[in-house]
């Protein structure tokens, strides 16, 4: 990876790259993958011209939390790191609680992690368990899909993963800054229980997150655990010890609904927010060019580039790209890239920076309309301190809205304020009896913005 790379990672700016998918993938797991057809079928959607060598294997996976040779092995992540380090960016790695491949060394070495089945069960259900190393043992799965094909169970119940998987964090921990834990939510005793019934064994005492975040933090205790996390258990996982948690409704509703439901989600407890991870695009989800098309998808990422918490950008996401990769795939095709949303990103990135580093102070703002408008589309937020405003105004509708802007700020009154245009070129002063008064006026075309600065 040369150094032009990271350079232009950290000039967005960014705090930390995730580098997903590299550890060791099993070669089984690579074998099913390769055999699958409906998998297939999705290679050759992404990548007409694919090839046997470009199909690796999922990611999650995992033979072993080893790097993988191609990779460059431990040597290569750990230069990697370094690189990382000299420019202020943080290494984060993945870490899959669930499941493990079915050539895992814990298959034959330390069964006990595993959820065992029976052969009148393999033959009753081939699609949901497995004969390996000289067992028979359930499939990886969440309670709402099919099993997954390619990867074992493991148990949360069991004192012998929960013994494991401190030791794997600790390894883990020894090469990055952070883990993001895939389908944490898997995990808790709620939905392990629900899941997998008396298969477990009894309900421990004791969560399966809490012990392992603080072992892990006991060892590394500045290392960040983010979770993926899904069905409205943010704050369940918050509550045992993550640091950060997808908020996938905002997703969702940057998606799907207009400027009142991003409106309503906002309303959250402050502290709650400082621990959401913001996107609109990841490995998982369609490419946000296509869910969201230009204009609304410049709505939305001013929103989620501007809210408290952390922000997630995807590979390719800032080029516009429009292939969505299945995981298993090494390559994806060549796609021109809209230079222009780069150019878009890369100025939004830097706004969004600066006004973080300025200010700690966010709160949300009142929106209200004209006589012909009383209920405007618009949603708003602000970031303040004694020396420096911002202001996010957002029409996150198709439809042309105007209406005005109530500032938090006590000390409006009585001067001149300048404000500048941190999306484009463009300044214009504003009174400050009137913002005190009716507030900010502000009219914005369908999905248009505003992120202005005004020095105080």
């Amino acid at each position: 990876m040369p150094g032009s790379e990271w350079d232009a990672l950290a000039a967005l700016p960014v705090d930390a790259v995730w580098l997903m998918g590299v550890w060791r993938r099993s070669p089984i797991g690579r074998a099913i993958a390769l055999s699958a057809p409906q998998l297939l079928d999705g290679y050759r959607a992404a990548l007409p011209n694919v090839h046997e060598d470009d199909v690796l294997g999922s990611p999650y996976c995992v033979r072993d939390y080893v790097v993988d040779e191609r990779f460059g092995g431990p040597t290569g992540l750990a230069a990697a790191r370094e690189q990382l380090r000299e420019r202020g960016i943080a290494l984060i790695l993945d870490y899959v609680p669930n499941h493990v491949a079915a050539d895992h060394s814990w298959v034959s070495h330390r069964p006990e992690c595993l959820l065992a089945g029976s052969d009148d069960e393999l033959v009753l259900r081939p699609e949901a368990f497995m004969r390996i190393a000289g067992g028979i043992y359930a499939k990886g799965r969440d309670p709402y899909f099919e099993p997954w094909q390619d990867v074992l169970q493991l148990n949360a119940f069991s004192t012998e993963l929960r013994q494991a998987a401190a030791e794997t964090i600790a390894a883990i921990g020894d090469q990055c800054d952070g883990v993001r834990c895939d389908m944490a939510m898997l995990m808790t005793n709620q939905v392990f229980a629900r899941t997998w019934g008396d298969r477990a064994g009894p309900v421990p005492d004791t969560e399966y997150w809490p012990a392992l975040i603080a072992r892990g933090k006991e060892r590394h205790p500045d290392f960040l655990f983010a979770a993926e996390v899904y069905w409205d258990m943010e704050s369940t996982l918050q509550e045992q010890g993550f640091d950060l948690c997808y908020d996938k409704r905002l997703y969702d509703r940057l998606a799907r609904d207009l400027s009142d439901s991003v409106r309503d989600h906002l309303q959250a407890d402050g502290a709650y927010q400082q621990r959401l991870i913001r996107f609109i695009e990841n490995h998982d989800e369609p490419r946000a060019a296509l869910t969201f098309g230009p204009a609304r998808g410049r709505a939305a990422a001013v929103v989620m580039s501007t809210l408290p918490g952390a922000r997630l950008y995807h590979d390719g996401q800032l080029e516009g790209f429009r292939t969505h990769l299945p995981i298993q795939l090494g390559r994806g095709p060549d796609e021109p890239p809209d230079h222009d949303l780069g150019r878009f990103y890369r100025r939004l990135l830097r706004a969004a920076a600066g006004a973080r580093a300025r200010c700690r102070d966010w709160r949300l703002c009142d929106c209200t309309g004209c006589s012909e408008d009383p209920h405007p589309q618009l949603v708003a937020w602000c970031w303040s301190n004694p020396q420096a405003r911002y202001l996010v105004v957002v029409n996150f509708s198709p439809a042309d809205a105007e209406g005005r802007v109530r500032l938090p700020w006590r000390d409006l009154a009585g001067r001149t304020w300048d404000f500048a245009e941190q999306l484009r070129e463009e300044r214009f002063t504003c009174s400050g009896d009137e913002l005190a008064g009716e507030g900010l006026p502000v009219t914005l075309d369908g999905w248009g913005s505003r992120f202005l600065a005004s020095e105080t």
